[in-house]
């Protein structure tokens, strides 16, 4: 039955209208790859001298076996940003006479065929080969790649099962990223935990018992096994459909947003849009990487440590998804934007929500940055500044450029190496985001009143939250003089 799918998949394929657009791509991201591949198997051919120079004071081995779970640490992280899901090529056959079982093995052995996969042994391989070989003996090579296989199918299927899991609850997605990034940090920054030691008291091990290997391919085998379980009880369509009636509420599950009437429905919408889709869940992911911003920068001397440039920092720590999120508005409805026009949603409260949605986002980045008190109020006065313009200033100039953006977005791609909706009005925004503060605050610093451009630009800030009405109406006016254009761009596929 395997092979009846994958011939399926290639007359699928071949007889696509986006054919040769489809081979263009897949050369240029092969050729890409293949490249990328090259560069890791020079670099694990030449790992032994690269880890005598970075570890001059520990063993070879030893430096080796503390750096191999720190990979797979790293690599999961990678994978679930980049690894595409195997789903939705299986769908036709689902109303199909078709064994479940097959279907579903069909599902999870096609996600083995990942360069993910490829990585760890172009990386690790010629190390095994050149020194465990040499030094222990065939058997202790053979089990640490045994044990990278062990590991490698068990971040495939990991990533996978979380990813599954969060297209049903997006928040599974974060507080997975989340785990990730706080187990990092506790090695790195907190120094809570060492991941070097905790990877040599396994690997290291294997040089006397090379049987611990089976360990790996064990958790690989049990994650296979919930995959399996996970796909086979979510396979039938009428099952899923069943499943989101039931879950499905109104914007009242957000109960801020119920008070807010139809603009807080469709904010409630656009949180969905947000924690549901690749490429929009890449925007708020990049956000939350943002708020460890300063860190590189508090506490030094120097320019990195002066309040103009906390400006700029405080500006994106707390603006960084109305920036990046914002530059593709209205892209992100594009699918349905025709529908949007002839709906009876008023655009008045269309751009409501707009505001409401990154007045909350931009409202709970802020108070995730009020650790960095610790480097004085200052700057957390700073940030706070910098909130009030973001919610008020960029948030009113990212609208306006929307109005001007014809590029569409297709959510069910992947976030990586994917252009769609890139253009250059993204570059044209960025600069009176970026340039616009300073205009107010650097006249004043450069003469010794630096807070008084701090002052101006929270005042300027209020000004444009309190006058959001009148910003509304003016935007909602260059709209349809617009509507017509931004629809037929978005119609262009």
């Amino acid at each position: 039955m395997t092979s009846t799918f994958i011939r399926h998949e290639l007359k699928a394929f071949w007889r696509s209208k986006n054919t040769g657009k489809s081979i263009v791509i897949r050369v240029v991201m092969s050729l890409l790859i293949l490249y990328l591949l090259v560069n890791i198997f020079v670099l694990g051919f030449f790992l032994d001298v690269v880890l005598g120079k970075v570890f001059p004071k520990d063993d070879l081995v030893i430096s080796f076996c503390g750096i191999i779970l720190l990979y797979f640490l790293s690599d999961l992280f990678m994978r679930l940003q980049l690894q595409e899901l195997p789903t939705l090529r299986v769908q036709p056959y689902l109303q199909l006479p078709v064994k479940r079982n097959a279907l579903v093995r069909y599902l999870t052995f096609t996600s083995l065929f990942s360069v993910f996969n490829l990585w760890p042994f172009m990386l690790f391989v010629p190390f095994i080969l050149k020194i465990i070989s040499a030094d222990y003996s065939s058997i202790t090579a053979l089990a640490f790649i045994v044990s990278l296989l062990g590991f490698t199918v068990f971040n495939n299927y990991l990533a996978l099962y979380i990813k599954r899991k969060s297209n049903l609850n997006g928040w599974v997605f974060l507080i997975a990223a989340g785990v990730i990034i706080l187990i990092g940090l506790s090695d790195f920054y907190f120094h809570f935990i060492s991941i070097r030691k905790i990877s040599y008291s396994f690997f290291g091990h294997l040089t006397t018992q090379p049987a611990l290997a089976l360990l790996p391919v064990a958790f690989g085998g049990l994650m296979y096994y919930l995959n399996f379980l996970f796909l086979k009880s979510n396979l039938y369509l009428e099952e899923l459909g069943s499943r989101k009636d039931i879950k499905y509420k109104s914007s009242t599950e957000y109960p801020l947003l119920s008070r807010f009437g139809s603009a807080g429905d469709l904010a409630a919408n656009e949180i969905k849009l947000v924690l549901r889709n690749k490429r929009s869940k890449s925007a708020l992911i990049m956000g939350l990487f943002f708020l460890f911003y300063g860190l590189l920068f508090y506490g030094k001397p120097g320019p990195a440590g002066s309040d103009g440039f906390k400006v700029f920092i405080g500006m994106f720590m707390t603006g960084i998804f109305i920036i990046n999120y914002g530059q593709f508005m209205f892209s992100w409805q594009a699918s349905h934007f025709d529908g949007l026009l002839v709906s009876k949603i008023k655009f008045t409260d269309f751009l409501k929500g707009k505001y409401l949605l990154f007045t909350i986002i931009s409202t709970g980045f802020f108070v995730l940055t009020t650790p960095y008190i610790y480097f004085g109020w200052k700057t957390l006065l700073i940030h706070f500044v910098m909130y009030l313009w973001n919610i008020g200033v960029n948030t009113t100039m990212v609208l306006f450029f929307a109005n001007r953006n014809y590029k569409r977005i297709d959510l069910s791609k992947g976030a990586a190496f994917n252009w769609e909706g890139v253009s250059g009005n993204q570059w044209i925004l960025s600069l009176p985001l970026i340039i616009t503060p300073y205009v107010i605050y650097w006249p004043f610093a450069f003469f010794g009143h630096a807070d008084i451009g701090l002052t101006l630009l929270a005042i300027t800030g209020l000004i444009f939250i309190f006058t959001r009405s009148f910003w509304i109406k003016k935007l909602e006016a260059d709209f349809y003089t617009k509507r017509y254009t931004i629809a037929e761009g978005f119609r262009n596929k």
